[in-house]
């Protein structure tokens, strides 16, 4: 069973959860130490082991091997749901290829939480874990996802980040993104819970000073449609002209565009014939 705990406020536990961990002859966990803390908090102790990214794969034969003899084993991450950025996929997808069935205790998750109090579009979005940790590698990330953007995609992008890579994350989602509505959650549900909204030119220049402390959640809200000029839909027509009649051209072009379909219609008829080869009448 996959157990959700809480992301930093202990009334956060559903009482689903508690039963499952108390209920487990096994728990494995990333931390041991800190998973022990919360049971010990709960008031109760299990059988824990570590499961992490270094020896998840070396140890899913013989997990499911006591998952198959019937053994009551539950999965936690230290905080919040489990495989969300974190480890468990592996055996999760295993147990499943080998006929076990597996069930969760919903709870408490992070990047979720931080979108709805964003105050930015909650659907859809597009949860990415962390970036890359260095400059490079982290702004060809960030020039994929603009590709992707140019190509179609309008989601709020959600990404966790460590408090001493934030001002430079924020600086190279800005340099690649462009300024666009942010917000900045940082200790989600705990004593100094703040939630910083704005542009994002704005927050990376307030990070660029401020010392970042505790868990962030960076969101981006969804890049505003770009403006078509006359020139791209010269261009985007004397494409479709190419190989389509020039009804069929249009309206393929008004659907890319968003523009309406009697105004690229009629720019169509307006071309010089030089400028295109039209593929019929």
């Amino acid at each position: 069973m996959l157990v959700s705990t809480p992301i930093g406020n202990l009334g956060d536990i559903t009482t689903r959860a508690r039963a499952a961990l108390q209920g487990a002859e096994l728990v494995l966990c990333e931390d041991t130490r800190t998973t022990q803390r919360l049971l010990t908090v709960l008031g109760f102790s299990a059988r824990l082991e570590a499961l992490h990214e270094y020896n998840e794969d070396a140890r899913i034969p013989a997990l499911v091997e006591r998952l198959q003899q019937g053994e009551r084993i539950a999965l936690v991450s230290d905080a919040g749901t489990p495989l969300v950025s974190d480890p468990g996929f592996r055996l999760v997808r295993a147990a499943i290829a080998a006929g076990i069935a597996v069930t969760a205790t919903p709870g408490p998750n992070a990047a979720v939480t931080a979108l709805t109090l964003s105050a930015l579009p909650p659907t859809p979005f597009l949860f990415l874990g962390f970036p890359p940790p260095r400059s490079a590698a982290r702004r060809t990330a960030f020039g994929q996802l603009r590709s992707a953007e140019l190509a179609g995609l309008s989601a709020t992008l959600i990404w966790h980040e460590a408090p001493h890579r934030l001002a430079d994350m924020l600086a190279d989602l800005l340099a690649v993104m462009g300024d666009r509505p942010a917000a900045i959650a940082r200790e989600l549900t705990k004593r100094f819970e703040e939630i910083r909204r704005g542009q994002l030119a704005n927050l990376a220049a307030h990070y660029a000073q401020a010392e970042a402390r505790g868990e962030i959640t960076v969101l981006l809200g969804p890049a505003q449609a770009e403006a078509t000029t006359a020139t791209d839909l010269d261009t985007a027509l004397c494409a479709a002209l190419a190989t389509h009649s020039l009804k069929d051209a249009a309206a393929m072009v008004a659907l890319a565009t968003g523009l309406p379909r009697k105004h690229v219609y009629a720019r169509a008829l307006a071309l010089p014939a030089s400028d295109a080869v039209r593929g019929g009448k």
